[in-house]
């Protein structure tokens, strides 16, 4: 089985929001919620450390996120923010409980914030299974966590940048909704005067930009302005889902400049970015099979003419979980079962070890400081 990358994953959100514990499997999450408010909310559990093991995810994308308070939904109220000040709180325990997990956990999750980290984790996973066989969850391996913060609005001022980058942080992308910084989903227009200040002072450390939820104005003014690496860690094919009407997708004008500058779309396996009017409870999974991520998938090849720039950025448990994931997928480890999708396809077998991790691990090894 290829080694995969998740390009993201809101596993302190999680973790802070709704008590979920990510050493225990999926299921175990599931039996422990049952009935309870967390389902009502973000649904069934998708990932876990066991889960990690048996589909061979060696590296995630860990997010930092809030909820702006004025999207946000009745019920539980953590992890929703009013001010920029609340904002950079709850970012920043989101980022410090990263650092308490990998320290007291390191057999379990390492932080990756260099290529020697990135490096210390693939070696460990190809060393110690030659043939690339799942391992049992006694033989597990620790998974990388490269922090990812989602929506900059915990950026108070520029000179903040310098101690987010000393914490961990590798990548940005300015916007969820419409944000102090740029035009996002929901919420569209181009980058602010603020957001051209932010993106010439994220050049300073070569974090990587990713143009996920920003408004394609926004996105194609930054692939104009933004000299250092460019990325969309979750962003499905606006022009596979006619009629749907949100700005959250990506236009192939926008996947052609990511491509231009070397980078990778992630595809996020939600049915909602999927199928367009595809709604839970409403609609069934059925009518979302796994293919439809392969199509997205091979869409982003076909603009490229390679599978060089194609990757998974699943946003599991995302404020979505089984209920609202094609039938194939019970757990991440079933991302594996993308594998067969892209061979039937006439996708080679080291197009889908590319395009299942091998080309985020590529561009990390080329953006990530020694």
């Amino acid at each position: 089985m290829p080694i995969i990358v998740d390009a993201h994953a809101d596993i302190a959100y999680n973790m802070l929001k709704y008590g979920r514990d990510y050493t225990r499997s999926a299921q175990e999450t599931r039996s422990l919620e049952a009935g309870g408010p967390n389902v009502l909310d973000n649904e069934d559990a998708l990932i876990g450390w066991p889960d990690y093991q048996r589909g061979q995810v060696a590296v995630i994308f860990s997010t930092l996120y809030a909820t702006p308070a004025r999207w946000h939904k009745s019920g539980n109220e953590l992890q929703v923010y009013k001010t920029f000040d609340e904002a950079h709180r709850l970012y920043r325990e989101q980022l410090l409980a990263y650092h308490r997990m990998t320290d007291s956990i390191p057999d379990k999750f390492h932080l990756v914030t260099t290529v020697r980290d990135l490096e210390l984790i693939l070696d460990h996973w190809r060393e110690r299974h030659p043939h690339s066989q799942s391992p049992s969850p006694e033989q597990g391996h620790p998974v990388g966590m490269v922090p990812l913060m989602e929506g900059a609005e915990a950026i108070r001022n520029l000179s903040e940048l310098e101690e987010w980058y000393e914490l961990g942080l590798r990548l940005i992308g300015p916007a969820w909704v419409g944000t102090r910084y740029s035009g996002g989903w929901r919420e569209p227009g181009p980058l602010t005067k603020d957001g051209r200040k932010l993106l010439s002072a994220m050049s300073d450390y070569n974090f990587i930009l990713d143009l996920s939820h920003m408004d394609e104005k926004a996105s194609l003014e930054a692939l104009d302005l933004y000299d250092g690496p460019i990325v969309s860690t979750h962003g499905n094919c606006l022009s596979l889902l006619r009629g749907d009407g949100s700005n959250r997708h990506l236009s192939d004008r926008v996947i052609e400049g990511i491509i231009e500058r070397d980078g990778v779309v992630g595809i996020a396996i939600f049915n909602s970015y999927l199928k367009a009017g595809w709604v839970v409870g409403k609609n069934r999974r059925e009518e979302v099979p796994l293919r439809l991520v392969a199509d997205h998938i091979d869409h982003i090849c076909q603009i490229a003419g390679d599978a060089l720039h194609a990757g998974i950025g699943s946003d599991f448990d995302g404020g979505f979980g089984l209920q609202s994931v094609p039938p194939e997928i019970d757990t991440v480890a079933d991302l594996q079962n993308l594998v067969s999708l892209l061979q039937a396809r006439g996708y080679p077998e080291t197009d889908a070890v590319n395009i299942l991790g091998g080309n985020w691990i590529a561009r990390l090894k080329r953006d990530l400081p020694k």
